[in-house]
């Protein structure tokens, strides 16, 4: 599938924080997921949670905006929203652990058909601790995973098992996907049968999953940027 017809991260954030309900306690995982802080919708209010001890912040900041102690999970400068608090990481953890959060917001290396999460650890590669992600992503209620379809051989994400270090089971709720489908829809969505061509045989989605993946539509809403 050719990049034309990807979704740029930013599309992707988009699609991802159309799903924050009103009000949500919501955690951004490192990477592509802190995206979203960008494009929560308009009217909507959603408290983002980062386990350095944020809470409340806002969008990713301009430059001149910078404060060098105001950072996410990821190390970026954000801002911040009126009523915003900074705290302990402990306390930051404790939020997450006591199953508070109303989303997580994650990255994966793959994703398997009953929904376990692998995304801390590849192969041949040094490094990678389990960290915080195995208690943000069990102790939120829903799971969203940003991430593309397939890796950069070729392979598949999702998968009937994964084959990598498990970071939760049985987590993931829905999965934002780059790939996109061809035709234009009126819809934000499409059937998770536009999938299969790249999918293994036999795979099933993951229990909790909706069977919702955001499509490519024609819109420069997409493309948008705040």
């Amino acid at each position: 599938m050719g990049d034309k017809e990807r979704l740029t991260p930013e599309a992707v954030a988009i699609r991802c924080a159309a799903e924050f309900a009103d009000g949500w306690l919501v955690n951004l995982g490192i990477g592509r997921p802190t995206l979203c802080s960008n494009f929560v919708p308009e009217g909507r209010s959603v408290v983002f949670h980062a386990q350095n001890g944020v809470i409340g912040y806002g969008r990713l900041a301009f430059e001149h905006e910078v404060d060098i102690h105001l950072i996410n999970a990821g190390l970026q400068h954000v801002t911040l929203l009126p009523g915003a608090v900074t705290l302990d990481s402990a306390d930051a953890f404790a939020i997450a652990r006591s199953g508070r959060l109303d989303a997580a917001v994650v990255g994966s290396y793959q994703v398997s058909e009953k929904g376990d999460l692998s995304n801390y650890q590849l192969p041949n590669r040094k490094g990678g601790q389990l960290g915080g992600a195995m208690d943000v992503v069990t102790g939120s209620k829903r799971v969203f995973v940003m991430m593309d379809q397939t890796a950069a051989d070729g392979s598949p994400r999702l998968l009937r098992q994964c084959t990598l270090p498990i970071t939760a089971p049985a987590d993931a709720s829905r999965i934002m996907r780059r790939a996109a489908v061809r035709e234009a829809s009126p819809s934000p969505w499409c059937p998770a049968s536009s999938m299969r061509a790249s999918l293994p045989s036999g795979f099933r989605f993951p229990p909790r999953y909706t069977g919702r993946v955001p499509c490519r539509r024609t819109s420069r809403s997409l493309n948008r940027h705040p």
